[in-house]
C-alpha cells in the first residue's frame, strides 16, 4: 500500500505541479532556484486569462460551446455506433465478420497523420469542410472503440441470455438497448471517459477555417503562445483544460477499472 501511495503521488505531481504555477505571482515563477510550491497564492493569472479571453475576437462562450457541443455529441454517438457495431461483430450471425473484425482491428496500426489527408478528402467530397460535421464524423467509429467494446461483450454477455431474449420475443433492437447495454455499462462508460478526454482537447487542422467554429483549447493555445509574460495565464489555461476530463474520470473511476480487469478476459 505504501508503494502505491508513492507511484500514486508521483503520477499526480504534474497535476500539483501546474496548479501551483498558475497561482504564482510572474516574480516567483522565473525565480531562481525555482519553487514548486506557491508562497504568495494569487488568482490574477486566471483574471488575466479571461480578460486574454474576451478579448478575442469571437466570444469566449463561443469557443467553450463549440467545445461542448462537440464533445458530448461525438462522445454519445461514438459510445452508440462502436457498441451496436461491436454486438454485431461479437454476437451476431453474419458472414466475413471475423474478417471484417480483423480488418478493423488492423487499423489501429494507422495513426491520425497517416490517416489525414484521406479524411481531409473525404470531408472536401461531401462539402463537410468548415462544419461542425467536420470535426464530429471522424470521431464516431474509432476501432480502438469498437475493440473495447467486442471484447467486453464477449466475456460478459452469456449467449444463453440472448437466446433466452429471443424466446421470449424481444428482437435484435430490444435485446441490445434492454439487456446488453446494461450489462456492458462499465465498458461503454470507459469508452466515454476515452471519447471525452480526447474530444475536449481536439483542435480543428485543415478542416475548419471559420473562427466562430473552432474549439476552446484553440484559444488556449493561442493565449498560451504570448511568450513568457502570459507563462502564468498558460498554466492557468492548462488547468482550466483538466478539470473536465479529472471530473468524468471521477465520475466513471469504478467502471473504468471494471473494465480494465475484465476487457480482456477473451480473444
Amino acid at each position: 500500500m505504501v508503494f502505491l501511495a508513492l507511484v500514486g503521488s508521483f503520477f499526480a505531481l504534474p497535476f500539483v505541479y501546474a496548479i501551483m504555477q498558475s497561482l504564482k505571482p510572474m516574480e516567483e515563477i522565473f525565480i531562481f532556484p525555482p519553487r514548486f510550491f506557491v508562497r504568495n497564492p494569487t488568482s490574477e493569472n486566471f483574471y488575466l486569462l479571461s480578460q486574454y479571453a474576451g478579448n478575442t475576437w469571437v466570444p469566449f462562450t463561443r469557443y467553450l460551446f463549440n467545445s461542448l457541443f462537440v464533445t458530448s455529441t461525438a462522445t454519445f454517438l461514438q459510445v452508440v455506433i462502436c457498441s451496436m457495431c461491436a454486438f454485431i461483430l461479437a454476437k451476431g450471425k453474419i458472414a466475413g465478420k471475423k474478417i471484417i473484425y480483423a480488418i478493423i482491428t488492423l487499423t489501429l496500426l494507422f495513426s491520425y497523420e497517416v490517416t489525414a489527408v484521406p479524411s481531409y478528402v473525404v470531408m472536401a467530397g461531401m462539402q463537410l469542410v468548415n462544419s461542425y460535421f467536420a470535426l464530429i464524423l471522424p470521431a464516431i467509429a474509432v476501432p480502438l472503440g469498437l475493440f473495447l467494446m467486442k471484447q467486453y461483450i464477449d466475456a460478459s454477455v452469456p449467449d444463453a441470455l440472448l437466446e433466452a431474449a429471443k424466446m421470449d420475443g424481444a428482437g435484435v433492437v430490444r435485446t441490445f438497448w434492454a439487456i446488453v447495454m446494461p450489462i456492458v455499462k462499465p465498458a461503454w462508460m470507459t469508452l466515454a471517459l476515452f471519447s471525452f478526454r480526447d474530444l475536449w482537447s481536439i483542435m480543428p487542422s485543415g478542416t475548419i477555417f471559420s473562427e466562430e467554429l473552432k474549439t476552446l483549447p484553440y484559444v488556449m493555445s493561442t493565449i498560451s503562445a504570448g511568450g513568457i509574460a502570459r507563462a502564468g495565464s498558460a498554466m492557468a489555461a492548462s488547468v482550466i483544460m483538466m478539470i473536465p476530463p479529472i471530473i468524468i474520470y471521477w465520475i466513471t473511476q469504478s467502471n473504468v477499472m471494471e473494465t480494465m480487469s475484465s476487457a480482456g478476459i477473451k480473444d
